[in-house]
């Protein structure tokens, strides 16, 4: 199942940027994933300081 974005994110941006399909963005107030995008590798949440890139 594709990863989420809980509202722990911080909106640093670095899951973005490790993401390797691009499937993380800017969204209104924190980042989002693409579920259709998302190619479940898990390279976000093993970034993210606050641990907010979650499966679903």
């Amino acid at each position: 199942m594709a990863y989420k974005i809980s509202d722990a994110c911080i909106s640093c941006g670095a899951c973005a940027a490790e993401c390797p399909v691009g499937a993380i963005s800017e969204g209104d107030g924190q980042y989002v994933i693409d579920a259709d995008a998302c190619i479940e590798c898990g390279a976000c949440a093993g970034v993210c300081p606050v641990g907010a890139p979650e499966q679903e």
